[in-house]
């Protein structure tokens, strides 16, 4: 055959598909409305039908890249967001290359320590082999299961993509107990468990973020079939979050969307995932990712941390304060608040600070929960503005020694603190004006000449200040460190940043 044309009774099934398969290795013919338009003479015969589908098939390897692999019997719902169907034939169609439509969900994973197995098994070519299969193999077939989609990305990543909240989320965790050996989804539809040479590979722990579930954030199928745009590199920023916040362990960071369709989802038809309650969703804010600000959450999915269910609402508190900007009275009280209950209910620690901590030579959960009493009533009621802060600073630290202590809280910590150091000085000075107006009143006999004397004695004049500023006679504190607050309102705004400035 030279043209369509040409096809009679007598063309064999075989030449048929070869004279269409030289058009589309040629690039003449792309897309399945292109072949049914070459096609379009003959497609009255039925017998063209079965080499039709064949050719679709060979479209799709070629031009469909990341989505090659999905069928209406495979993956039913990813099928009906990502095809234009055919309306001859029901089970071909065309793949949408730009797509702004809320069902659709990117997962981006990340697996720790790959680097340093690479390096361990370079003399051990086997084991990287081994692992590579299992990337590209066996991690499709967990995702397959989940009617999701999946493909390796520059070595240690892998991104998914789904049609659902539910089937994001439960894949993304049957990945995590393969690589970990952990069976947390638990269901009889999905097989986690390693097989052949699979079984002798490390326990791995990854990173995952998940967003989607917005017609705002497009996706962009290029024509190579390769992912792009915004719902792509939201979920590597959001990836990227979590694995600041667990370097070495396990964490899913997701948007506050994926959690509510989630929810929805599985409010009529629970999955199983739903129904043995696997999940927890922790608020965690808002995060700036390069200008986007996104609320986010954790899905918490280790029994061993379901602990920080018991502080969400302390967080929950401590979250809504920041966003209104209650920087007088309510975040330093409301982080107080969460940092007291979080050392109430997490793991036991024991740590040795570099320096005492308001006398303190050790500090464990029960004092550092007595640490969080000093802070408040420091702040409160003594109004020691820098002594609080200082405070603020020595719980960072703390936590910073304590590998358990959930870094979120640690991260709003050192962010809190930062944003009232920036009053100190300004706060300092005027403080340091009245002290000097009100001198008489402060000091009496003998300290009072200390005072004057002690001006040109730093040392001793910085510590009589230190005395002064918690002096009952200084009716101006207060005022004065809410005003800051308030001419400093730009300043204050606080989210937390993950990513490349």
């Amino acid at each position: 055959m030279k043209e369509i044309a040409e096809y009679t009774e007598s063309v064999s099934d075989h030449e048929l598909f070869s004279f269409l398969y030289d058009r589309v290795i040629n690039n003449e013919i792309r897309t399945f409305s292109a072949l049914m338009k070459c096609a379009d003479p003959i497609l009255r015969n039925p017998r063209t039908h079965p080499v039709i589908l064949r050719v679709f098939e060979l479209i799709k390897r070629l031009h469909w890249g990341f989505f090659a692999g999905i069928s209406p019997a495979t993956h039913s719902r990813l099928w009906r967001e990502l095809v234009l169907p055919d309306k001859k034939f029901a089970d071909a169609g065309d793949l949408k290359r730009t797509l702004s439509i809320s069902n659709l969900y990117v997962a981006m994973l990340d697996i720790h320590g790959y680097t340093k197995f690479c390096q361990e098994s370079r003399k051990n070519l086997s084991m990287l082999h081994t692992l590579d299969k299992t990337i590209n193999c066996e991690i499709g077939r967990i995702a397959l299961q989940c009617q999701a989609v999946s493909q390796r990305e520059r070595g240690d990543e892998i991104v998914v993509v789904a049609a659902s909240a539910t089937d994001a989320l439960t894949a993304t965790l049957a990945i995590i107990d393969y690589f970990a050996k952990t069976n947390r989804v638990n269901d009889p539809q999905i097989n986690t468990e390693r097989s052949g040479d699979a079984v002798i590979l490390p326990v791995f722990k990854l990173s995952a973020g998940i967003t989607g579930g917005n017609t705002t954030s497009p996706l962009i199928i290029t024509e190579q079939g390769n992912l792009s745009g915004f719902l792509l590199n939201t979920g590597a920023r959001l990836q990227n979050r979590a694995n600041e916040l667990s370097p070495k362990e396990s964490r899913v960071m997701i948007t506050k969307q994926v959690q509510m369709n989630y929810l929805k989802e599985n409010s009529a038809d629970p999955c199983h995932l739903f129904k043995s309650d696997s999940i927890y969703f922790l608020d965690t804010g808002v995060i700036e990712f390069k200008g986007v600000f996104l609320p986010t959450c954790e899905a918490v999915f280790n029994a061993e941390d379901r602990y920080k269910e018991r502080f969400s609402g302390e967080l929950t508190r401590l979250l809504a304060s920041i966003k209104e900007n209650l920087w007088e009275q309510r975040i330093y009280v409301d982080l107080m608040d969460l940092l007291a209950q979080a050392v109430r209910v997490m793991p036991a620690f024991h740590v040795i600070p570099s320096e005492p901590i308001h006398g303190m030579q050790t500090v464990a959960n029960i004092s550092f929960y007595q640490l969080c009493k000093i802070g408040r009533k420091t702040y409160l009621v003594d109004e020691d503005y820098a002594y609080a802060v200082s405070l603020l600073y020595s719980f960072v630290d703390i936590m910073e020694m304590v590998p358990q202590f959930d870094r979120l809280i640690l991260d709003y910590t050192r962010g809190i603190a930062e944003k009232y150091d920036l009053l100190l000085k300004s706060f300092e000075a005027a403080v340091d004006k009245e002290i000097e107006e009100k001198a008489s009143l402060i000091f009496s006999g003998d300290y009072l000449k200390t005072y004057m004397a002690a001006k040109n004695g730093i040392a001793i004049y910085e510590k009589l200040k230190l005395v002064g500023r918690k002096s009952p006679a200084l009716t101006k504190k207060k005022a004065l460190w809410y005003s800051l607050i308030k001419m400093n309102q730009d300043k204050m705004v606080m989210t937390l940043y993950s990513g490349k400035k």
